[in-house]
């Protein structure tokens, strides 16, 4: 045999053994995809639907796709950490001065104190947490007091006579808010498979992850006071624990539903954050399959 022929035989080998490996590793990697795409945990359509309602909320219908530069989808802006102003009267929670939205932060939380008491005098007590991120301009404590009220509210999910609600901050939970930086939402979010944009809010297992760009400047869809928006927010993902599915405009002119998905339009009724109203009646509407 020629010495040409061998070294064209020993090339022709070597090309058959490096797209075996090459086979090797891909069916390596779409084994290690499919493992985790059924070991990740489950997000149920409803929180899939919400994170697409408050995409809409926020105005991004057709958001552009995360730059792929940065595996969290993190941008930064000529400083190296974006930010932007809200006023201090949108806010009963926020500090007196201005207060900056990060685009990103630790991933680490300060849970607020609590005192143990109850509001509601419903036998069913939930218990919850409010966690905020640290090195934001929010205090634990008067994020804390916030939502306090709105579940306090005489308007609020405690009107139904079963449900009570205490904020704890240890021990034993129904569920948890966390106030967290746009970048940190995303990578809880996406843990669980959704795509949040830095924009949005989530609902996952246990927590209520609230983007703190919608905590200081609510949403340009949503027509009213800053606390009334936080307050929709916060009954329509209790109402879910609660049991509550979607529900739908009852008629023109009429209050929408707290459990209505408002944000994808109001179908002729009048915006709205609570769930009764300031006569106990509870603001239904046809339930949405």
């Amino acid at each position: 045999m020629s010495r040409a022929r061998a070294r064209r035989r020993r090339g022709s080998a070597r090309l058959v053994l490096a797209g075996l490996a090459s086979g090797a590793v891909l069916l390596a990697a779409g084994a290690a995809v499919a493992h985790w795409r059924h070991t990740r945990p489950p997000v149920t359509d409803d929180q899939a639907a919400d994170v697409a309602d408050a995409l809409d909320a926020a105005g991004r219908t057709d958001a552009p796709d995360a730059p792929s530069g940065s595996p969290s989808g993190r941008t930064a802006g000529p400083s190296g950490s974006p930010s932007v102003k809200a006023s201090p009267s949108a806010s009963p929670s926020l500090s007196p001065s201005t207060v900056a939205v990060p685009a990103t932060g630790p991933g680490t939380f300060v849970t607020a104190e609590a005192d143990g008491s109850t509001v509601g005098t419903g036998s069913r007590v939930r218990r919850y947490k409010v966690l905020v991120e640290e090195g934001i301009d929010i205090r634990p404590s008067a994020a804390a007091a916030e939502i306090s009220d709105v579940l306090a509210d005489r308007r609020g999910w405690t009107r139904d006579g079963i449900n009570s609600f205490r904020l704890v901050s240890s021990g034993s939970y129904d569920f948890v808010v966390k106030i967290a930086t746009p970048g940190t939402v995303d990578e809880i979010c996406g843990a669980y498979g959704l795509l949040t944009r830095g924009e949005v809010n989530c609902a996952v297992g246990t927590d209520v992850v609230v983007n703190l760009k919608r905590w200081v400047l609510g949403s340009p869809q949503f027509d009213g006071p800053i606390g009334d928006y936080r307050a929709l927010i916060i009954n329509h993902e209790v109402g879910h624990r609660l049991g509550h599915g979607h529900e739908t405009c009852p008629g023109p002119g009429l209050p929408a539903p707290a459990m209505m998905q408002q944000i994808k339009g109001l179908k002729g009724c009048v915006a709205n954050a609570w769930p009764y109203d300031r006569d106990g009646n509870y603001l239904s509407g046809p339930s949405v399959p």
